[in-house]
């Protein structure tokens, strides 16, 4: 296993600089596949408008790589979406797009329902918190996909600063991401940043995907990825660093028991009760229990979507 990774990563690992964006522009042109961006967003009316700036400028006007960008708001209490609209993003918000499904809180819930507003034929995803952000998150990822035709999954790898220790702002990654692949799924122990939100896909395998509503769905679909076209269809590329709003221990917490629970049912479906997760904060009191369900639901694949597959076929 340990030579298949090793031979994986050598074949299947790059850096952004590896494509320049002209060898990226006419492999676009010569295969006409288009491209999408879609920024999930809660509340990030500081960093959002800048990330749409940079992609607007660098890779719409200044080298069309880029057909659309899409922010999906699932809820803003800030300006978020009236800043992303602004700064040249098309904005959707999450309750509008198949509404006869009721939505539910979590990131792969927004990049689920995103299937169903963008229409390129690869998609790349990029959180909207990110701070002194480079277009390269977004090359860098759909590089592989123009270029190598049996690449179905590419996945951002960086550096994460927490603060001023360089590589500590992985936490959830290294305490329960990495020990689960490694345990479970070795094939997958070359990534570098399993649960980061910079990634970019070919619509024909997202469809085919279900999601995970929460924080699971970054492994969620790294595991299914892998059952479904195999090691040598997924890929990572170097980036460089990912500056970005860390969270506190208690959302941390909350994070890793929803992956873990993506991971459990992975491995054992339909054995399991609904889990959940309690915390303790000091109060008045003493410590006091606060218990928060965990992120259980998925999203079906989008070719089991009556109105995607309608969308599709006109």
């Amino acid at each position: 296993m340990l030579e298949e990774v090793e031979r994986w990563l050598s074949a299947r690992s790059w850096s952004a600089g590896d494509r320049p964006i002209r060898q990226l522009l006419a492999a676009k042109q010569a295969t006409g596949q288009s491209v999408s961006v879609v920024l999930p967003a809660l509340d990030e009316e500081a960093t959002v408008g800048e990330i749409v700036t940079v992609i607007r400028r660098e890779l719409m006007a200044e080298a069309p790589l880029v057909d659309e960008i899409v922010v999906v708001d699932s809820g803003s209490s800030d300006r978020t979406s009236a800043v992303a609209a602004a700064a040249g993003a098309r904005v959707v918000h999450r309750d509008a797009i198949l509404p006869r499904i009721p939505a539910v809180p979590g990131k792969g819930e927004v990049l689920w329902r995103s299937l169903l507003v963008t229409g390129g034929d690869i998609v790349c995803f990029v959180d909207a918190d990110l701070r002194e952000f480079s277009a390269d998150f977004v090359s860098g990822t759909v590089g592989p996909l123009l270029t190598e035709p049996d690449v179905q999954l590419v996945k951002a790898m960086y550096d994460r600063p927490l603060g001023t220790r360089p590589g500590q702002g992985g936490r959830v990654t290294e305490l329960v991401a990495r020990p689960l692949l490694n345990l479970h799924w070795p094939r997958l122990a070359g990534f570098v940043q399993p649960l980061g939100g910079e990634y970019a896909a070919r619509r024909s395998l997202l469809e085919r995907l279900p999601f995970p509503v929460g924080y699971g769905v970054e492994l969620g679909m790294l595991v299914d990825a892998l059952h479904l076209v195999g090691l040598d269809a997924l890929a990572q590329v170097d980036v460089g660093v990912r500056i970005h709003h860390h969270q506190d221990g208690q959302a941390l917490g909350r994070m890793s028991a929803a992956i873990y629970r993506t991971a459990q049912l992975r491995l054992a479906r339909g054995h399991l009760v609904r889990p959940a997760l309690t915390q303790f904060e000091r109060g008045p009191a003493g410590f006091e229990p606060r218990t928060h369900a965990v992120d259980t639901e998925e999203r079906p694949p989008m070719t089991e979507i009556a109105e995607y597959v309608a969308r599709r076929v006109a």
